[in-house]
């Protein structure tokens, strides 16, 4: 079988650095470690990428996929809107802060940039059916992306998702499996299907395709610079749930400098995680190098894995570029999407009000520094979080069609 994965020439685990061919492996032989993909980058120019489509294969050159990505039926995602907060910033002191907005994506969240990668991925490796466990957007992101590619899908999700997230994940067609317990029970149940025959050919996005699929989040941080005219935040808040995210947006940052896209400045990661879940949050605090896993219990079940893969490298990545971890409360999330809502006009889910309200307690803290450069990300739409302001969905006042009746209510 001819593999073309365009720069990436194998895998390499973050832990010993053990070098892999390309293949549909997810854990280091050698120490158990996870894998990812390794390049071999060409020159890349900015007149390139400019030069390319608006959406995330404009950044081919520095993605395991092959050169004519574009010419595959893909959900071609990304290039969303980099939103200038000038009214947020107002209302919390900061002076110049964006919201990076990614529930403009096909499904509305930013799990289409992952998936793109492991669509790709799947059609490398002859895969027949792609599969995932998901906490909601990456089940919906699955069905559809499937469905576009002509494959297969067949997700698992605990069965107490969301209503508008299982509707989404049901309409693309393929199966939708709810399994009872946590998402962390969903993924190692998907961990043994894995080695089972009923699993054959399956491409499970997020574990055996997982070293592909996670480069997509790197898109994020490609995005950013360039809408920022080649230069990099001094700070970005990214929200927690696996942490493979802001691993990437750093791995990211680091692409760019390395191939001298960006000028090398300083930049700080601060993670984001809600109180009812917050592993990661705990262990930076407490200095800790080991995450504990916890039981979640919070409204921000897209971010609500209790036992994060990528918990110690958000860790190293916070320390180390002067970060930090925090965590909000159920109450100051919903009041973080009222108040991105109020002022910007973005409708963010429970994991925007998780990053938006971290974002207000750093500021308010004295952590995040009011002058720089800050990014904030929203990574999906509030519309598949409903639940989180149903108190708030009823009108602000009913009244008899009369002039009348309207001034007497004002």
């Amino acid at each position: 079988m001819s593999l073309d994965f365009g720069p990436a020439v194998g895998l390499s685990c973050r832990e010993c650095g053990a070098r892999y061919p390309l293949g549909p492996s997810f854990a280091c032989l050698e120490c158990f470690g996870p894998l990812e993909a390794a390049y071999d980058f060409g020159e890349v120019t900015r007149e390139q990428i400019e030069s390319g489509p608006a959406n995330i294969w404009r950044y081919r050159a520095l993605l395991p996929v092959p050169a004519d990505v574009t010419e595959k039926p893909n959900m071609n995602p990304g290039w969303t809107k980099l939103v200038k907060a000038g009214n947020l910033g107002r209302t919390l002191g900061i002076k110049n802060l964006y919201v990076k907005d990614d529930s403009g994506n096909p499904t509305h969240s930013f799990k289409d940039r992952v998936v793109a990668m492991a669509v790709e991925a799947a059609r490398n490796f002859g895969f027949h059916t792609l599969s995932c466990s998901s906490t909601g957007n990456l089940a919906g992101a699955v069905t559809a992306a499937a469905a576009r590619a002509g494959l297969e899908a067949c997700v698992f999700i605990p069965a107490n998702l969301e209503q508008a997230k299982i509707a989404m994940a049901r309409v693309f067609g393929g199966k939708l499996i709810g399994i009872e317990g946590t998402y962390d029970d969903v993924n190692r149940f998907c961990s043994e299907l894995i080695g089972d025959p009923l699993g054959d050919k399956w491409g499970f996005v997020n574990v055996n395709l997982r070293p592909y699929y996670a480069e997509g989040s790197k898109t994020l941080a490609y995005e950013i610079a360039e809408q920022l005219g080649w230069r990099l935040p001094e700070q970005i808040i990214v929200p927690i749930a696996s942490g493979s995210q802001l691993t990437k947006i750093d791995k990211g940052f680091q692409e760019l400098i390395k191939l001298r896209l960006v000028e090398d400045t300083p930049y700080k990661i601060f993670g984001a995680q809600a109180a009812g879940c917050s592993p990661v949050s705990t262990a930076f605090k407490a200095g800790h190098d080991v995450v504990r896993p916890v039981k979640p219990d919070t409204i921000a079940k897209s971010l609500a894995i209790g036992n994060p893969a990528d918990g110690p490298y958000v860790l190293d990545i916070a320390r180390r570029t002067g970060g930090a971890v925090e965590d909000v409360t159920d109450e100051e999330i919903v009041a973080a999407i009222k108040l991105l809502a109020s002022t910007e006009g973005v409708f963010a889910e429970t994991a925007g009000g998780v990053t938006v309200g971290v974002l207000k307690k750093l500021t308010e803290n004295g952590v995040l520094d009011p002058e720089a450069l800050t990014v904030v990300l929203n990574t999906g739409d509030g519309l598949k979080t409903l639940d989180a302001i149903s108190d708030d969905a009823v009108p602000t006042a009913v009244i008899r069609p009369s002039l009348d009746a309207f001034r007497a209510t004002v």
